[in-house]
């Protein structure tokens, strides 16, 4: 059964009664209370705005209109101590999130380096062997007969199709034009290939400007990466619109489609068609502390709003 949670008059009367028995005692078992005042706060989802009302309606409690500078030092003091107590837990859960976060976007920008040097070497050393390959079998297709010809040139053509492969496995893996172009470029390429193999009308419009930082460039074409992919695999769709634009301080991202729709609610309910491509963009986007939002009905198409912040 889930707890009832306590009223604010509660909470404040609960904060009031450790706070004046701390100034009175100013013993290491106040401050044990401030800290548990606290944690259960956290847990309860309260903020730090939350706590400085509480705090400040104890103080209004305890001393009226009494005016701090009148107050004694020591008061003020152990009310500071308790008050710090009170939201440690709000600092180390906020300092154990900034390491994650930090240590996620390390991770991520560990494994876009490795893709990179992958897809350069498969681009490169593919690419030299099977040149290789295509002179030595023009030396071989010299003396066979002429009733070998058509059986040699559709050897040739499979060769054609692996190379064609294989440059499109080292775009996927890391595309140099967006290292050389950036992000609009990068866009648009992925979009026609994309729209090539699947048949979508896939169209992208993104800001004339400064490019955006590298690793915001690289998130927003992962995820546009995966969203297409998703809309190719699930959504049943014929149209997809990528839009990309700069405001203020942020950058915003949106992949309309046209498709089959789903239910956002039912997303991280047990297994979905659009549950693992939503936490992998979901995982990029918490490294660079952005937010995704989700519009989409059964049979009204989906729209993925990603919102990323240029500072901070």
């Amino acid at each position: 059964m889930e707890k009832t949670k306590p009223r604010p008059d509660e909470r404040m009367r609960t904060y009031t009664a450790a706070l004046e028995s701390y100034l009175q005692q100013g013993d290491e078992a106040g401050l044990q209370r401030a800290y548990e005042f606290g944690r259960r706060s956290l847990a309860e989802g309260r903020s730090i705005l939350d706590m400085v009302s509480i705090h400040n309606q104890a103080m209004r409690a305890l001393w009226g209109a009494t005016e701090p500078s009148r107050l004694r030092s020591d008061d003020l003091s152990r009310t500071g101590e308790f008050f710090s107590e009170c939201i440690s837990p709000f600092e180390m859960t906020h300092r154990a999130f900034g390491e994650a976060n930090r240590a996620l976007r390390g991770l991520n920008e560990t494994l876009e380096e490795q893709a990179r040097l992958i897809g350069r070497e498969l681009h490169d050393q593919s690419g030299q062997l099977l040149a290789a390959v295509h002179i030595e079998l023009d030396e071989v297709a010299r003396d066979l007969p002429a009733d070998k010809q058509p059986h040699f040139q559709k050897i040739k053509g499979h060769l054609d199709e692996v190379e064609t492969q294989l440059r499109n496995l080292s775009h996927e893996l890391r595309p140099t034009i967006l290292d050389d172009l950036g992000l609009a470029a990068a866009l648009d390429s992925l979009a026609r290939r994309i729209a090539k193999r699947t048949g979508l009308r896939i169209s992208a419009h993104v800001f004339d400007g400064p490019r955006l930082p590298l690793r915001v460039e690289l998130a927003l074409y992962r995820i546009v990466q995966e969203a297409l992919n998703n809309v190719s695999k699930h959504a049943r769709a014929t149209v997809v619109k990528i839009r990309l634009r700069r405001t203020g301080k942020e950058a915003v991202c949106s992949v309309d489609d046209n498709g089959v729709g789903f239910d956002p609610d039912t997303v991280n309910k047990g297994p979905r068609p659009h549950g693992s491509g939503l936490l992998g963009i979901q995982e990029r986007l918490q490294a660079l502390q952005g937010k995704v939002h989700i519009q989409s009905l059964p049979g009204k198409g989906t729209k993925l709003k990603i919102v990323v912040p240029l500072e901070g």
